[in-house]
């Protein structure tokens, strides 16, 4: 692959892996403590907030990563041309 057809990715690319691979780890956590409560119980356990936290930290990291992809795969087809 020559170095011509080569792109810098952007900086959202990156933020989205980060994005997907903390909530899948916030995501984990928070299907552990749901299927294994604890004695200890905060005020408002029963909503469980890390798992949804790490359901909307996955869906954003996907989201970042899409359109990043999309507008990788358009400017390709706009160079080309």
């Amino acid at each position: 692959m020559s170095t011509e057809n080569r792109k810098m990715k952007s900086i959202w690319y990156f933020v989205g892996l980060m994005l997907v691979a903390m909530g899948a780890v916030v995501m984990g956590s928070g299907m552990y403590s749901f299927l294994n409560p604890g004695e200890a119980r905060t005020v408002l356990a029963e909503l469980h907030p890390a798992l949804w936290w790490g359901i909307v930290m996955v869906i954003a990291g996907l989201i970042f990563l899409v359109v990043q992809r999309r507008q990788m795969s358009g400017s390709k087809g706009a160079s080309q041309s």
